[in-house]
């Protein structure tokens, strides 16, 4: 897997900083669920199913996704048609601020317990399980697959962990308002192997 940092790292010291792009990101990205909300959700539902390769035959793939909070872009309508066509479907749970997220069976009909800024995260005792596909909720994107987070990283940290013990596809969900031309990228950050917007689909290449 190549770094995007041979494109991206040696400018990373002439872009604003995160907490500046991380602030203007938040308002395109709240403009934008403003205006489409639900009617850009069920696009990527059709983007995905048409464009990112999954298999849902023999053993069940595992999707990974995350129940939306603030405007983030809502994956539950994408995940609802992955469980129909028979894939085992995830939500994560914090385990500490240090530690990568754990994963753990969602459906639709799924009991769930409230979590951190009025999202919900599965039950205690929901099964745990290692996901193949990981949709990721983002701030903004560039054209080399890096996204910008809210600065937790937990999703660098579980991107990595997985990533040393098998492939796993990290596609970033999100509105097509929300794509920058560079972002920083720093040595922790996790680069997208796809991103998936209410416009369409990219794949990112990326060499091993």
């Amino acid at each position: 897997m190549s770094d995007p940092t041979a494109q991206n790292g040696s400018l990373s010291a002439l872009l604003p900083s995160k907490s500046v792009l991380r602030q203007k990101a938040l308002l395109i990205r709240a403009d934008a669920h403003k205006a489409q909300g639900e009617t850009a959700a069920l696009a990527v539902l059709d983007h995905f199913l048409a464009d990112v390769p999954f298999k849902a035959d023999g053993p069940a793939l595992v999707v990974a996704g995350y129940y939306p909070m603030r405007s983030e872009m809502d994956p539950l309508p994408l995940m609802r048609k992955l469980h129909e066509r028979g894939c085992v479907c995830a939500l994560p749970r914090v385990v500490g601020a240090e530690e990568p997220l754990s994963f753990h069976v969602w459906g639709p009909d799924s009991p769930t317990d409230e979590g951190p800024f009025s999202t919900r995260v599965p039950q205690k005792g929901a099964d745990l399980v290692v996901p193949d596909i990981l949709l990721v909720p983002l701030l903004a994107f560039d054209l080399q697959g890096v996204r910008l987070g809210f600065g937790g990283g937990f999703y660098d940290r579980s991107l990595d962990a997985l990533r040393q013990t098998k492939t796993v596809l990290a596609v970033g969900i999100a509105y097509a308002a929300q794509e920058q031309d560079r972002l920083p990228f720093d040595a922790f950050d996790q680069p997208l192997d796809w991103v998936v917007t209410e416009m369409g689909s990219r794949k990112f290449e990326r060499t091993a």
